[in-house]
């Protein structure tokens, strides 16, 4: 049976100079653009509080996160 994913996919359009900051500021990081932007999107809603904190599991690499 296959595992259910959890990720979503949607279109993002984005000026050029954007996107060469983009690549460049992922390439700084060893990320790709993608996960550079699910990085940028993560951090944002951690520091707004609007993204619960991780749990252990969670840090290790599992899926759960804690429901504050």
């Amino acid at each position: 049976m296959a595992k259910e994913s959890t990720t979503r996919n949607f279109v993002l359009r984005v000026d050029g100079e954007t996107m060469d900051a983009l690549e460049k500021w992922a390439a700084d990081e060893f990320r790709s653009v993608n996960g550079q932007l699910q990085w940028i999107i993560a951090e944002a809603l951690r520091r707004s509080g609007r993204k619960p904190r991780a749990t252990k599991r969670a840090k290790e690499g599992g899926r759960d996160e804690a429901k504050e």
